[in-house]
């Protein structure tokens, strides 16, 4: 595989793992809302940026997407549901 593949194989694992955690937890009021958002607009970020072929971008949405995620969780504001 090259570099490319690789990066986009990556990046693509990370999407459908970031998806399927934002489905699984809950906001905790306005500030949790606010959390879902951000998350949901890193995602849309990074289906653009494959799309566009530009997967430095789109890593970098995912990973910032996933750190929102752990973030929210860690300060309570997303709570999981299972």
């Amino acid at each position: 595989m090259s570099l490319e593949e690789d990066l986009r194989a990556e990046t693509e694992k990370w999407l459908i793992r970031a998806e399927k955690a934002l489905e699984t937890v809950s906001a905790r009021g306005e500030v949790g809302e606010r959390f879902r958002v951000n998350i949901a607009a890193y995602l849309s970020d990074c289906r653009y940026f494959l799309e566009q072929d530009d997967l430095i971008r789109a890593f970098e949405a995912v990973i910032w997407a996933w750190a929102w995620i752990e973030i929210g969780q860690d300060v309570k504001m997303l709570i999981s549901e299972g």
